[in-house]
């Protein structure tokens, strides 16, 4: 088996290498989306206009609670019948299947990420927007200089392991077309008629990218207590 495994790695390299990169990029590009949506949902459920915490509600609340691989084929047979994408291809995926992915994923990952930075907010203590308003500042600047700085330090590690997250959730996209590293599996897996071999190699990669992630994420982690300490 793991003489298998070696050379299936040796001889197959640029399959993997290419469906861990489109794994790569898709995540990042979903997570970074993904934060801008969830921020504009949080602002919505805290806000004190009705309608605006009703839409941002039902957001939450049906991207949290049907599954993924649904809101995927949803996305992609929806959009596909009214948009038109760009004629050109991300190493060699076609847009009209990036696009709905990556769709999707940001949309997703933003109804979990809005309930982060809601809770981040609304940890910071009460008196900081009393002290800002003090001040002369309107609700809104507030908000942006003071409140959300501080949210933003308190909920960052939390977004990393949003990321670590989406690296194994985008396994999914598989069944899209897209090339990422289970799609570049099946495509070895046809070739050679190995497929537990492959299995484990993906599993490597993934294991991999997630440990590093998390690390990275932790290390991060404890600079901003160490900084936290340093100021007090």
């Amino acid at each position: 088996m793991l003489t298998d495994i070696l050379d299936l790695t040796v001889n197959y390299w640029p399959y993997f290498l290419k469906g861990t990169r489109m794994t790569v990029v898709l995540s990042v590009s979903a997570v970074i989306l993904g934060v801008m949506a969830g921020c504009i949902a949080a602002l919505m459920r805290l806000s004190r206009i009705k309608a605006l915490n009703y839409i941002a509600t039902a957001y939450v609340d049906v991207f949290r609670g049907t599954p993924l691989i649904v809101q995927l084929w949803i996305f992609y047979l929806q959009l596909t019948q009214f948009m038109t994408f760009p004629k050109f291809s991300l190493w060699g995926v076609s847009m009209d299947e990036f696009i709905p992915c990556l769709a999707a994923l940001a949309l997703n990952s933003g109804a979990y990420v809005s309930e982060i930075i809601r809770a981040g907010i609304q940890a910071v203590e009460k008196g900081q927007m009393e002290a800002s308003r003090s001040l002369g500042m309107g609700h809104w600047m507030a908000m942006r200089l003071i409140i959300m700085p501080q949210a933003i330090k308190n909920i960052l590690p939390a977004i990393g392991n949003e990321f670590v997250s989406m690296i194994k959730e985008t396994a999914i996209i598989q069944y899209l077309g897209v090339a990422d590293i289970m799609y570049c599996r099946n495509a070895v897996q046809m070739q050679t008629y190995q497929p537990l071999p492959t299995y484990y190699i993906a599993a490597v990669i993934y294991f991999l990218l997630t440990f590093f992630t998390s690390k990275g994420v932790n290390l991060f982690e404890r600079r901003l207590k160490r900084s936290d300490r340093q100021a007090a």
